[in-house]
């Protein structure tokens, strides 16, 4: 098991399973905060993602076999952006020996490796967080999570959640040619709604205040890969909880035109005003990302972000060392996965998607 980590010391991680970018924000996010990265492992060390964390932290040691960082027990945090399908394995095998995990989301893929992963954290008193980037690394999300719950736009009824990705940004593949495999088989990513839209299902609960909700209708489909059909390219959800109302859109429409990966957009509705986030980009507007605009009796305003604190990496360490749930709590990462998970399997399906 893992000791606990001394105040006076570097907490120790080692990022295990690097496919995605996302990995990049993780790392650097817990290193700027004083965080010792020691190790690094992933199941493919020559994919684009894997190449490029080699790259910017060349002191980091590669080590072959994974199970030595996750059994190690000087590590006290693993993170994780794998192929989605790898993602509960190697958490399951970091918190059964003594460690905090923190997740590229989606965290898991099935409802089955939730459950696992719920007892595993239960057993070990480690928490399991996944990283919902779209509300911890972005400046607005966090603005507008502060003036919800100053009461700006009284009691939040609605969100309206738009989560548009670009299939060829080269952000998001490290500078690759192309996406791998793995990204068009929903049996490794787990669907569209499992793996985009629990950014949208973490800021439906997180701006309502709901501690659970339900699943009221959701779609799959692929329109535009009718030789790739377990590729799925656009997904839809509405959720309903007490007192509030919830609406989802994914797709990988983006076009070429646009200057980001995507025109991530969150409408947040209140009984006496709204909030609406461009969290990208502003469509022939002002330059950069981070958009807020606030409506209330009083009129409209823009609201400039670009001071906001990004509290969740701060947070974590401070988890790690004080265990406590201030980065995220661990009951509403579960909610959140439990949505994602039972939206995908309940969706229809349509177009060319099987």
């Amino acid at each position: 098991m893992s000791t606990a980590p001394a105040a006076d010391r570097p907490i120790r991680i080692a990022a295990v399973g690097l496919d995605h970018a996302h990995a990049f924000g993780q790392i650097n996010g817990l290193v700027q905060q004083g965080a010792e990265l020691v190790g690094l492992a992933s199941d493919d060390p020559e994919a684009a993602v894997a190449s490029e964390v080699r790259r910017r932290w060349p002191d980091a040691p590669w080590v072959d076999d994974a199970t030595t960082l996750l059994h190690d027990p000087s590590i006290d945090l693993v993170v994780t952006a794998a192929v989605p399908d790898r993602r509960a394995p190697i958490a399951l095998e970091a918190l059964r020996h003594g460690k905090d995990v923190v997740a590229d989301k989606p965290g898991c893929i099935t409802l089955d490796e939730l459950g696992d992963l719920e007892q595993a954290v239960a057993a070990s008193g480690r928490f399991w967080s996944v990283t919902f980037s779209e509300r911890f690394e972005v400046r607005c999300a966090v603005k507008a999570g502060e003036l919800v719950r100053a009461g700006r736009i009284g009691k939040v009824v609605q969100t309206l959640g738009l989560g548009p990705h670009r299939e060829g940004d080269r952000a998001h593949l490290a500078g690759g040619a192309g996406r791998p495999e793995w990204f068009y088989d929903h049996h490794r990513t787990g669907g569209i709604l499992t793996d985009i839209a629990s950014h949208q299902f973490d800021q439906f609960l997180w701006y309502t205040g709901s501690e659970t909700a339900e699943v009221v209708s959701s779609t799959v489909a692929n329109y535009t890969h009718p030789d790739s059909p377990r590729m799925q390219d656009f997904g839809e959800a509405t959720l309903r909880a007490d007192g509030a109302h919830g609406y989802v859109r994914v797709d990988w429409y983006t076009p070429q035109g646009l200057p980001t990966w995507g025109d991530g957009r969150l409408v947040i509705l209140g009984t006496e005003g709204y909030i609406e986030l461009r969290k990208y980009v502003d469509l022939e507007g002002r330059p950069g990302g981070d958009h807020l605009f606030v409506v209330d009796g009083a009129g409209t305003e823009y609201v400039d972000c670009s001071d906001v604190e990004l509290p969740y990496y701060p947070a974590l360490l401070h988890d790690v060392l004080n265990r406590t749930e201030t980065a995220c709590p661990q009951r509403h990462t579960f909610e959140v996965m439990r949505l994602a998970l039972q939206a995908q399997a309940a969706a229809t399906t349509t177009g060319f998607a099987e």
